[in-house]
């Protein structure tokens, strides 16, 4: 176990692990860069000033406080070479090196190192202009196919746009708008394939993969799948369509082939490897990686892990996850043991989300929804400071500002307790989804992968 642990990011994902790793026997101290006061209230947890793209602050934080175990939450430094940096002065990290992230931060790069590994996505095409996206658009269209156009690089989850075939004609604007927008740039555009989206994460060193429990976000703004894409604005836990065999299987035919095509490319990734999948008739097919753990997926699973996370995260980051794994009695498994309780998480939003951000509106209800059973995880907080200049609860300061999570039972149980949270708290402006986890698939015997 590792006793002093430093998060790096300041979201509510960063909050989820914090609280998680902070509440772990063994465990002296956990920092998170930039962190929050709102995750700084939870026990032996501590923000440091340092920004997370910032990596000689946090190489230098790691050194201050004696930091045995590193953990990166968010895209943006791993892309910059974060990991790299903590490497080169011999700090244990969870998250890949930017060679590695590469399979989050460019699309076509994961659709290369797919292809390499065998791992089913949808048929794709990389384009360098609007002519080439346009031609690629047309040919899916006049097949009957709707398409989906993607940023190459890092777009906080807002970078994609679906189509049904019929609007080939009607896209061209906004295509061309991609290239002007960010000259030089890639742009991926695929086959829409038709199912349920499911998430599913491993924590991997290089070679072994384990998976946390699957999860299913709700990426788009508004009830009923309707509105523009966001970072996600809910996500629920475990899910009825995704059995435990079948998310073995994933872990099998699809991170351990793409860690062994990383690894023989001679960048291993270590850190946690998302796999955002569809759910298809024909069985799962994978969208797109991520490389690091998901936000709002990260707030509903960590709940559910029935086990200590520090000891496999600080295995994972010195390539020693199966090691690690036979010394606490998982040797053969390839899912973490999770409560039977399942976790529904709300995510609440500025009221210009995804386009904007709230700043300095006082926000009620948080102690009231903690005692109505939820978690309140800090995405987009600041301290609120009373007229006698004292600390007086908390304000708005971002995008997301919270995500509220119920656990319970089984899903209709846990989005209860998250619902019924999630109603206790207001600020002007206030914008959420009321379907998360309300229509549930059915059940599957076996499993779909």
């Amino acid at each position: 176990m590792p006793t002093r642990v430093l998060v790096v990011g300041g979201g509510g994902r960063e909050h989820a692990l914090a609280w998680k790793l902070g509440s772990e026997p063994g465990v002296n101290d956990v920092f998170v860069a930039p962190g929050s006061a709102g995750i700084a209230e939870e026990a032996r947890v501590t923000s440091l000033p340092a920004t997370s793209t910032d990596a000689a602050a946090i190489v230098d934080a790691c050194r201050a406080h004696a930091i045995e175990l590193v953990v990166v939450g968010p895209e943006q430094p791993l892309a910059e070479g974060l990991a790299d940096e903590l490497a080169a002065a011999r700090v244990a990290t969870f998250g890949p090196s930017a060679a590695a992230a590469r399979i989050e931060s460019s699309k076509a790069f994961c659709h290369e190192v797919a292809t390499a590994a065998g791992v089913r996505m949808a048929e794709s095409w990389t384009c360098a202009s609007a002519d080439e996206a346009l031609r690629a658009i047309h040919e899916l269209a006049d097949a009957g196919r709707g398409f989906v156009v993607k940023q190459d690089g890092l777009a906080a989850g807002k970078g994609v746009a679906v189509h049904p075939p019929d609007a080939a004609g009607r896209v061209r604007e906004d295509v061309e708008g991609l290239f002007t927008e960010a000259p030089g740039d890639l742009v991926v555009v695929e086959e829409r394939l038709e199912g349920l989206e499911a998430s599913v994460i491993a924590l991997c060193d290089g070679r072994d993969a384990i998976a946390l429990p699957a999860a299913r976000d709700h990426k788009r703004l508004l009830d009923a799948d309707r509105g523009p894409n966001t970072g996600g604005m809910g996500a629920y836990s475990p899910l009825p369509d995704l059995d435990d065999e079948a998310v073995a299987r994933i872990v099998e035919t699809v991170h351990r082939p793409l860690l062994a095509e990383l690894a023989g490319r001679g960048t291993p990734f270590v850190g946690a490897l998302y796999a955002g999948l569809m759910l298809t008739a024909d069985g799962p097919v994978l969208l797109e990686c991520n490389a690091r753990f998901g936000d709002p997926e990260a707030q509903v699973i960590l709940p559910r892990v029935a086990t200590a996370l520090g000891p496999l995260l600080r295995a994972a980051a010195r390539h020693e996850l199966g090691e690690a794994a036979r010394f606490l009695g998982l040797d053969g498994r390839r899912l973490v043991p999770t409560m039977r309780a399942a976790a529904v998480g709300i995510v609440l939003a500025a009221g210009d989300y995804p386009a904007g951000r709230s700043a300095g509106e006082p926000i009620e209800g948080i102690e009231a929804a903690r005692a109505a059973g939820a978690f309140v995880f800090h995405a987009g907080t600041g301290p609120r400071v009373g007229r006698d200049g004292r600390p007086d609860g908390y304000e708005t300061d971002g995008g997301r500002i919270l995500t509220v999570v119920g656990r319970g039972r089984d899903v209709t149980g846990a989005r209860a307790v998250a619902e019924a949270a999630a109603d206790l708290i207001s600020w002007p402006g206030l914008q959420r989804r009321r379907d998360i986890a309300a229509a549930l698939p059915k059940p599957v015997a076996e499993g779909v992968a």
